[in-house]
């Protein structure tokens, strides 16, 4: 029985989440799916400002930690708020890697590498589709 129970949360919890995203945007938040470099909306954006979940919308990312790494994913040396973001091991496509997602809702964010610059030597490497800019100054819808 208590089995059928979750089944049926993690139903609702799926529909909610193909409600409120758009195809792309499921597969890559909630299917683990990964853009293509140097197509995803953030890649070379300069913009000032705060990078939220595309899911929850809690903070992730910072403009002032975005840098460019040519690999043509959003890049960033740290998260905003550290304990936003949390890692877990990926052994998917024959490698070891970390994952990184939003610790809120669980949406996969990209992967963070060890190749970033100072201070933190850290590149998370972001899917576009995962996050969502909000400008300095722009109210949060």
């Amino acid at each position: 029985m208590a089995e059928n129970v979750q089944k049926d949360d993690s139903m609702k919890e799926d529909e909610h989440w193909r409600d409120q995203l758009t195809a792309h945007e499921y597969h890559i938040c909630r299917e683990k799916g990964t853009e293509r470099p140097f197509t995803g909306e953030y890649w070379d954006t300069t913009a000032s400002g705060q990078y939220l979940c595309r899911c929850c919308k809690t903070p992730l990312f910072s403009s002032e930690s975005k840098f460019d790494a040519g690999c043509g994913w959003p890049s960033f040396f740290a998260p905003s708020v550290e304990e936003n973001v949390s890692e877990a091991v990926d052994r998917t496509l024959g490698m070891v890697r970390t994952e990184i997602l939003c610790t809120q809702c669980g949406c996969h964010l990209g992967h963070v590498f060890p190749d970033g610059p100072a201070p933190t030597g850290l590149r998370y490497c972001v899917n576009s589709a995962s996050i969502r800019l909000q400008a300095d100054g722009a109210d949060d819808e």
